[in-house]
C-alpha cells in the first residue's frame, strides 16, 4: 500500500502543489490512507449486444452479450463491496477472463447435476465450476452456491462480507494487494499453475468497465477522446541512451525464437525518465508476460490516431495509470529492467491505429513527425512548485542511425546473457546520434 502511495505522490509532483500536498497528508497519517480510498462509483448502464476486445498479446476476440452480463454481475458486486475500489473490480475482470473467458461453466464430469443449473457450456478442469472455476473440494462452496454468478463473484471479492470469511481467501483477504500487480493479485487469490495467465487480460478487463459503466465522455467511434497534437518528442532525455535493437525480424536473446522484434531498443541506466512521445491519454499501464511493465498512449497527431508503446519499466516506477491525460515530454515511468530482458533498457513501440494495432519502425515515424529532443522532463517543477518547461532541440533531418556499428560493454538492451560480447548497436540513433 505505501508503495502505490507513494506513487500516487509523484503524480502529484507532476500536476501541481495542491495535489502534492495531499499526497504528503496521506504519508503523514496513515489512518487517511483508509478513509481516502476512492470507492468503485460503477453504475451499469445498458449492455452491449457485443463487444470486441484484444489482450496484451495482440488476441482479439469478440464477447457476447451473455459473457457481458456475467461482467455486469462482477462489476455490480465489486461496486457495492467495500474496499474493492474499481481496480478491485479490473482484477476480478482479468481472473473470470483467464479461468472461464466469462462464462458459467458447468462440469458434468465431477458433477453432473450441475447441468440442471443455468450454464453457458461444460468445463472439465478437476471439479472447478462457474466463472471464477472455484472448486467445491477447496472450500469454496456447494454446487449450488457456485453455479450462482452473483456468489462466486462475492466470494472472489471475499473480505468481512464474503461468503467464506478468509478461507478460501478472496482478494480483499490478500495482505497489500492494492499494491501488487493486478496479475498477481488475481493468481494470489486463483492460485492457478499458470500464474502469468491474467495480466494478458487487463486491457480487457478495463475495456469491459468503460463499455458496460459509460466511464468518461466518448467520442463518434466509442472510444474515449484524444486530443490532437502535432507536437512530438523523443521518448528519452537528449543525449540518453544507446540503441542496442532495432525493428524487425531478429532471434529472440532470451528464447532463441526468431520473430517480429515490435520496437526499438535503448540501453540506459535503470531509474533513467522515459517521456511521453506526444500529448495523449493512457491507454494501458501493467503487466504484461514478456514486455514486463508496459506502458501504452493513444494519441490523435496530424488527425490520425497512433498509439506509443514504453516497456521493461518496475511496476513501482510508472508514474501514469489508465485513463490519464499525458502532455509530450512528460515524465510517465523511469527505465527498469522487468520481462524478458537481459539489462535495463527502453523498448519503445508505435502503433498507428490505437491500442494494439500492429505496430510500424518508430525511427522513422519520430523523424518524419519532427521529433524534438528535450532536456529532462516537460513537466518538471522548480524551485516555487510551478511547472517548468525544459529547450527543446530538433534533431535535423537524416540524424536517425547513422555511423557504423559500435561493441555495447556490459549487459545492456536485449543482448543474451551468454553472448553479449558479440551483440552490437548503432553509435548513431535518434537519441543518440555519433
Amino acid at each position: 500500500m505505501r508503495k502505490a502511495v507513494i506513487g500516487a505522490l509523484l503524480i502529484g509532483l507532476l500536476f501541481g502543489p495542491a495535489t502534492c500536498l495531499a499526497g504528503l497528508a496521506v504519508l503523514l497519517n496513515p489512518a487517511a490512507q483508509a478513509s481516502c480510498l476512492p470507492s468503485a462509483g460503477l453504475s451499469v448502464g445498458a449492455i452491449p449486444h457485443s463487444l470486441s476486445v484484444t489482450t496484451t498479446d495482440g488476441d482479439t476476440f469478440t464477447l457476447s452479450h451473455q459473457q457481458l452480463t456475467h461482467a455486469a454481475t462482477i462489476i455490480t458486486v465489486g461496486d457495492r463491496t467495500k474496499g474493492v475500489g474499481r481496480e478491485g473490480v479490473v482484477i476480478a475482470l482479468m481472473a473470470a477472463l483467464t479461468e472461464s473467458t466469462l462464462e458459467m461453466l458447468s462440469n458434468t464430469s465431477a458433477y453432473p447435476e450441475s447441468a440442471n443449473h443455468p450454464n453457458d457450456g461444460d468445463g472439465g478442469d478437476h471439479d472447478s465450476l462457474g466463472l471464477f472455476q472455484m472448486r467445491p473440494s477447496t472450500g469454496w462452496g456447494t454446487l449450488a452456491d457456485l453455479m450462482d454468478p452473483h456468489y462466486q463473484a462475492r466470494a472472489f471479492y471475499g473480505g468481512p462480507t464474503g461468503p467464506n470469511h478468509g478461507s478460501p481467501r478472496g482478494l480483499l483477504d490478500i495482505p497489500g494487494w492494492q499494491g501488487m500487480d493486478k496479475g498477481a493479485a488475481a493468481q494470489a487469490v486463483e492460485v492457478s499453475a499458470y500464474p502469468d495467465r491474467y495480466a494478458t487480460f487487463e486491457p480487457v478487463g478495463q475495456k469491459i468497465i468503460e463499455a458496460l459503466t459509460g466511464g468518461r465522455e466518448r467520442g463518434d467511434d466509442g472510444g474515449i477522446p484524444v486530443p490532437e497534437t502535432s507536437n512530438v518528442v523523443l521518448p528519452l532525455p537528449a543525449g540518453v541512451g544507446v540503441k542496442t535493437s532495432g525493428f524487425g525480424i531478429r532471434v529472440h536473446p532470451i528464447t532463441g525464437e526468431t520473430r517480429l522484434h515490435t520496437g526499438v531498443d535503448y540501453s540506459a541506466p535503470t531509474g533513467t525518465p522515459i517521456l511521453a512521445t506526444a500529448n495523449g491519454r493512457v491507454y494501458f499501464a501493467g503487466a504484461t508476460a514478456g514486455y514486463g511493465h508496459i506502458i501504452l498512449i493513444d494519441h490523435t497527431v496530424n488527425g490520425k490516431r497512433v498509439s506509443s508503446g514504453y516497456a521493461h519499466m518496475f511496476g513501482e516506477r510508472i508514474y501514469a495509470r489508465a485513463g490519464d491525460p499525458v502532455t509530450a515530454g512528460q515524465h510517465i515511468a523511469d527505465i527498469g529492467m522487468s520481462g524478458y530482458t537481459t539489462g535495463p533498457h527502453l523498448h519503445f513501440e508505435i502503433r498507428p491505429g490505437g491500442g494494439w494495432s500492429a505496430p510500424v519502425d518508430p525511427e522513422p515515424w519520430l523523424l518524419s513527425h519532427g521529433a524534438a529532443a528535450l532536456h529532462g522532463a516537460a513537466t518538471t517543477t522548480d524551485a516555487s512548485g510551478c511547472a517548468a518547461q525544459p529547450d527543446r532541440h530538433p534533431r535535423p533531418s537524416g540524424s536517425a542511425v547513422r555511423g557504423g556499428p559500435a561493441r555495447v560493454r556490459g549487459r545492456q538492451g536485449d543482448q543474451p546473457l551468454q553472448r553479449r560480447t558479440t551483440n552490437r548497436a548503432h553509435s548513431g540513433s535518434l537519441l543518440n546520434p555519433a
